[in-house]
């Protein structure tokens, strides 16, 4: 117990703060700082921003300090904060669920071309972030989210993130249960409540009935998965103590089913445990998994049922295996109701506010105005019938948006990058596009699933540990590169990439690398051998 005790649990009557970011949060609520953008910091502009409000607070509201234009990936970790960020902001709009109404979408895509600079991305968290933000434009712009049902609270910041949750919630035809309902009822009751505004790091959520896990639950800090009790009928399988970044872990199952009356319940009760039991000390071992690997699942559910739930949960079964190896909700399908959506992939997450209104126009020419954001970086759009298909596939392909995309473009995906974020150490978006674009070319009759996950820096953002191959941002030989990883899986035999000793390509020679680990992989699988399975095992010859 000493020992715990030492990393700052509050439950153990350690309150005093640990480290500088403890500090801030400990002065002033992170969401008393809405107050005094709107009062007071619209008004004098970014050199009258309070430092701590600035680089801790305002995260809480979605907003993060760009980065500076023009200084290199070798000079992130030299600088300090304030020599690396812009006077703009990136800002986050939460999209619980990733649900979204056309007039909702149409008023991001207004947002980002009258205020960013006409640039959007769809994040792998169901988000859609804006760049390029005004402080003076930031009162204006909430006005215009709220006016439409939309938030950017707790988008950022070391509290309840935006809720992942099934695109196709309540139409996909073979979901196990309808999450939709759940994600909305913990969202509208515990976002923006001071009670879970103090967290000891980020918290990551997702609730679905997703049959083929597309929210991605074993990285997730607590995940509810849709699973069929053999007595209490659908409901949810809880996860507990996923997550990326430096040290990554799988989420664990508890054991416990969790009816979808008790969903807000036990997140609550999940939420509380971390926010009273987990470490303070040291903000790299600050998340839930940390507490988790301390603990294990029997003593954290032990804790969970006698301290903070009104009864114990039910022992339940485990989730079902996906079917499917794709979780990203690509093409026509069909809905439970007889009508379709059509998911399509961005240029790496990358879009812009003009495109982002002309889908949500096309969403209401062909479909039903409804358009889901996905956690691979992709757009659906929902409840189009038989005879309006080709014409709104035809659309989005105009738009370069791929419904039928290659098996390169599809599996890619990269995070923010040097571009716009400051811990990047390299350029991602553009790099990714030509990875894949070279890859289409090179290797047209490669049809086997691939994920290729492009990473600015080591926060994996972009789950470069979880991809078929992924690519960590490095400096290689004085230029912009990466440390690769090889084999992440997620689902059946979930598991992280393999990291070979000194295995670092640099950005130019990338091309060059994955297609011949690709090539190697075609000469040396067995059949049916998925390429994640093939890296794990093969000779470290063929993986350089």
């Amino acid at each position: 117990m000493p020992a715990q005790r030492g990393q700052g649990q509050w439950a153990l009557g350690y309150r005093e703060p640990l480290n500088p970011n403890e500090q801030v949060k400990k002065d002033d609520d992170v969401l008393n700082v809405k107050q005094r953008i709107l009062d007071v910091y619209s008004k004098t502009g970014f050199d009258g921003i309070d430092a701590a409000d600035l680089r801790t607070r305002m995260r809480a509201y979605g907003l993060y300090t760009q980065r500076a234009q023009g200084i290199p990936g070798g000079k992130t970790a030299v600088l300090e904060p304030h020599e690396l960020e812009a006077p703009f902001f990136m800002l986050r709009v939460r999209i619980d669920g990733g649900q979204l109404s056309s007039a909702q979408l149409a008023t991001i895509g207004e947002i980002a071309t009258e205020y960013g600079r006409d640039v959007a991305d769809v994040t792998d968290r169901q988000n859609v972030q804006l760049h390029w933000i005004r402080i003076e434009d930031v009162p204006a712009i909430w006005q215009r989210l709220e006016a439409v049902g939309l938030l950017t609270t707790e988008a950022c910041g070391d509290v309840p993130r935006v809720i992942l949750g099934c695109p196709l919630a309540g139409v996909a035809a073979d979901e196990v249960l309808d999450g939709a309902p759940a994600v909305r009822a913990v969202a509208d009751r515990f976002v923006g409540d001071p009670a879970f505004s103090n967290l000891p790091r980020k918290f990551k959520t997702s609730i679905s009935g997703c049959a083929t896990h597309c929210s991605n639950h074993e990285i997730n800090d607590v995940a509810f998965v849709g699973v069929v009790h053999p007595e209490l009928g659908p409901g949810y399988d809880l996860w507990v103590g996923g997550g990326l970044s430096t040290n990554p872990k799988l989420g664990l199952r508890l054991g416990a089913f969790v009816t979808p009356d008790r969903v807000e319940e036990a997140w609550a009760g999940v939420t509380s445990v971390f926010r009273d039991y987990g470490y303070r000390r040291s903000r790299n071992h600050a998340r839930l998994k940390f507490l988790m690997a301390d603990w294990g699942p029997e003593r954290f559910r032990q804790v969970l049922e006698k301290e903070y739930l009104d009864s114990p949960l039910p022992d339940g079964p485990a989730p079902a295996v996906p079917a499917s190896p794709h979780r990203d909700h690509v093409g026509v399908h069909k809905q439970r109701d007889g009508l379709n959506y059509v998911g399509a992939v961005p240029r790496a997450g990358r879009t812009s506010g003009l495109q982002l209104q002309r889908v949500a126009a096309l969403a209401e020419r062909h479909g039903g105005a409804r358009v889901s954001t996905t956690a691979q970086q992709g757009l659906v759009v929902l409840d189009v019938p038989d005879e309006q298909v080709d014409a709104l596939v035809a659309a989005l392909e105009a738009e370069d948006l791929r419904v039928r995309p290659s098996v390169f473009r599809r599996g890619t995906m990269a995070c923010t990058g040097l571009e716009f974020c400051k811990l990047a150490i390299v350029e991602t978006k553009a790099r990714s596009v030509d990875l894949y674009t070279e890859l289409e070319k090179r290797l047209p009759d490669f049809d086997e699933p691939l994920t290729l996950n492009v990473n600015g820096c080591p926060n994996s953002c972009a789950r470069f540990q979880t991809g078929d191959i992924g690519l960590k941002g490095s400096i290689v030989d004085g230029v912009e590169g990466f440390q690769v990883h090889l084999g992440g899986r997620l689902g059946e035999d979930a598991g992280f990439g393999r990291k070979s000793r000194g295995l670092k390509v640099t950005a130019d020679g990338a091309v060059d690398y994955v297609e011949r680990v690709l090539r190697n992989y075609q000469a040396d699988r067995v059949d049916g051998e998925r390429f994640a399975t093939w890296a794990r095992r093969a000779d470290e010859a063929l993986l350089r």
